[in-house]
């Protein structure tokens, strides 16, 4: 029996590797001459430069940039054998890196995004892999496209605050200084949201409030944001506020679209393609994936739901383990896995379950109860 572990990480507990290591370990003992194969897995948020290095190598780069706030950070990012970058917005311009006391999405920047880009690029790269969750901003990627050498002027030809509330004196775009590099530059852009820009479904009234923003905020940055898009117009034909995925990460996923050569896809997608997964699906008898928490969430997007879409387009079965199961998780058994099963065996705290070797063992232990019974 030849089987396939891709599991995303239980996280604050075990990474993907050492999750997929677990679940080896009992499909062994349970059937010593089983063939397993483990994939590192994540889904285009936090955790993918991880899972990524974990899989394919690579080097980690760890330099020192702007951070949301406008302090400095140190963000890191990889570079695989083949000279692709892979970076994760967060890693600069996430809301994580804001204290709560501070979160404003009007005061914060993705400039540090493009900090990253630009030292990829310095250091030979020209195709990313970028994940554009958990952003603690709202500027419409103005910051990231400014470390990469687009001028952002108002009326007085003076460059504009670098931040949410500064689109507010957005008055013409410049392209005359970019790196003349990003041009050979290709972005794959893991998004797993389809927001305009603007309007009620846009990033300011979706995704704003939870980065901190009053309502008066929210009406402000819309506005500013649809003459932001107007102003793009003029300088690239690809500027669309409607594009799906264009009010990604506070509006970066606009800027992707309308100032790189980039294409917007499901985070896992990526993912996927990038490890190689399809072909060992391909000739195994049974997948293995999970994730710390398994919910009707899930099936939005997530890392167990694309590798059991994978495995049924060669009519694999799909076993899933987690943390735990939440509410509405008989939903993942309608998009392709076929059964999942939770790991904790007794009663015991959030905190003990989590302990990276309580959560090893437990799921090793209830991997192999499964397998005696696959065998």
């Amino acid at each position: 029996m030849k089987t396939v572990i891709a599991i995303d990480s239980f996280k604050g507990s075990l990474t993907s590797l050492q999750a997929g290591n677990a679940v080896k370990e009992a499909i062994i003992k349970a059937d010593s001459l089983s063939e397993v194969e483990i994939f590192s897995l994540a889904d285009g948020g936090e955790g993918t430069v991880e899972a990524m290095h974990e899989g394919l190598g690579g080097k980690i780069r760890e330099i020192e940039v702007t951070g949301p706030i406008f302090d400095k950070v140190k963000s890191r990012y990889l570079i695989l054998p083949d000279k692709t970058a892979v970076i994760e917005m967060a890693a600069a311009a996430g809301l994580n890196l804001v204290p709560e006391n501070k979160r404003n999405p009007m005061n914060t920047t993705t400039f540090g995004v493009g900090e990253l880009i630009k030292d990829a690029i310095d250091s030979g790269c020209k195709n990313f892999i970028i994940g554009i969750g958990g952003s603690a901003t709202n500027d419409g990627g103005i910051g990231m496209l400014a470390a990469l050498g687009y001028d952002f002027r108002d009326e007085n030809k003076k460059c504009i605050p670098l931040y949410g509330k500064g689109l507010e004196h957005l008055y013409e775009i410049s392209a005359e200084n970019v790196l003349p590099e990003l041009k050979e530059c290709n972005f794959r852009i893991a998004c797993d949201v389809s927001n305009p820009l603007c309007g009620k479904n846009g990033c300011s009234f979706v995704f704003a409030p939870q980065k901190g923003a009053s309502e008066d905020d929210i009406i402000k940055m819309d506005l500013w944001l649809e003459k932001y898009a107007a102003i793009a117009k003029t300088i690239s034909p690809d500027a669309d506020s409607d594009f799906p995925g264009a009010g990604a990460a506070g509006g970066l996923g606009f800027a992707f679209h309308t100032f790189t050569n980039s294409v917007l896809e499901s985070g896992i997608d990526i993912i996927i393609d990038a490890i190689g997964l399809e072909d060992s699906i391909k000739n195994c008898d049974i997948v293995v994936t999970g994730e710390g928490r398994l919910d009707s969430q899930t099936v939005m997007g997530k890392a167990p739901i694309g590798v059991a879409k994978l495995a049924k387009k060669y009519n694999k079965k799909v076993i899933a383990f987690s943390g735990i199961i939440g509410n509405g998780a008989e939903i993942c058994n309608e998009h392709g896995i076929d059964a999942f099963f939770p790991i904790i065996r007794t009663i015991t705290t959030a905190e003990n379950a989590m302990k990276p070797d309580n959560a090893y063992k437990n799921l090793t232990d209830t991997a192999y109860q499964v397998f005696r019974l696959i065998k």
